[in-house]
């Protein structure tokens, strides 16, 4: 069978805020079987936890914002990312402000954070949502649906009328349940226009953002001096931001996602409706010794002890 996951140790980071500007600490701490993955705000007087589910989303402008109240917790989808790929099923995070840090714009800083923990398994097995039939939304020409698939496949397009953008690195398909988050996605870095920049800051948002924690395009070009991480690393950071977007349904999905143009909005109206129609997906669990899924089971535990040895220490 497939246990869950939590960590051995507490663990911390400090870093930036992409929109605040402002230094934020996070500890990552152990947390009991099926508590799930849960926020705390520590900078108040009373502390308040956000446990995160689909409805725990409030906004999704620029980044999915959880909140309780009216205090919230904003740029959460790098840090869900990690989580989900390490299959992190039980964890309390400590934060002392209203938005995570960016740290580099992408995911590897929370891999190598949740690598030091130490993860381990625990006693109680880990719940998979299985998809069954289609689930979509559409908005115009952008949509996210999942389909039945036996595994976690993300298919991903997207379409900007930008120089940077070239057509043939506009998508990434890659299956989770085989191929490696921390290789493939984990090092994609957010990416956001000088024009939107300009405008953000008069706004009092991005006030965080530079040239070392995204990608930053004028009109024409990339004005990162070290370039992309990869060629089509647009992308990917999509498929990095969709997977924290996907893991509010608080457990791993067997399925395939489908995204043209979607973002932080569009995949939480998924989740929500994916919570409505309860016919078209199953809370199933993978053990090794049956027959129907022990093939499925084993390509789970594979990718994710690769995760904590092979995929980290080639990136050292």
């Amino acid at each position: 069978m497939i246990f869950q996951r939590s960590i051995k140790n507490k663990v911390s980071a400090v870093g930036v805020g992409l929109h605040s500007g402002q230094k934020v600490r996070i500890v990552l701490k152990p947390a009991k079987e099926n508590s799930g993955v849960i926020f705390k705000r520590t900078d108040i007087k009373v502390p308040i936890e956000i446990k995160v589910e689909p409805q725990a989303v409030k906004e999704t402008r620029l980044s999915s914002t959880i909140s309780k109240g009216k205090y919230k917790i904003s740029t959460v989808e790098h840090l869900m990312s990690a989580l989900s790929a390490s299959g992190i099923d039980n964890i309390l995070i400590e934060v002392d402000g209203s938005e995570i840090p960016i740290m580099d714009g992408s995911s590897i800083s929370f891999v190598y954070l949740i690598k030091s923990a130490v993860i381990c398994e625990q006693l109680e097995l880990k719940k998979f949502a299985v998809i069954k039939d289609v689930i979509k939304v559409e908005d115009g020409e952008k949509f996210a649906k999942f389909e039945p698939y036996n595994g976690f496949l993300v298919d991903f397009t997207i379409d900007f009328p930008h120089p940077a953008f070239k057509e043939k690195n506009n998508r990434v398909e890659i299956d989770f349940f085989k191929d490696s988050y921390v290789s493939h996605i984990s090092r994609a870095r957010t990416f956001g226009f000088m024009q939107e920049v300009e405008y953000l800051r008069s706004n009092g948002l991005a006030r965080g953002g530079s040239l070392d924690n995204a990608i930053v395009l004028d009109e024409y070009k990339i004005l990162n001096d070290e370039g992309l991480r990869y060629s089509d690393e647009f992308v990917r950071h999509k498929i990095l931001d969709a997977i924290g977007d996907l893991y509010m349904i608080g457990m791993p999905i067997i399925g395939k996602f489908v995204a043209y143009k979607s973002g932080h909005e569009l995949n939480n109206k998924l989740l929500r409706l994916m919570l409505k129609q309860k016919k078209k997906w199953a809370v199933e669990y993978l053990d090794l010794e049956n027959e129907k899924t022990a093939t499925l089971a084993s390509d789970y535990a594979k990718n994710k002890n690769d995760f904590d040895i092979k995929n980290l220490e080639i990136l050292q």
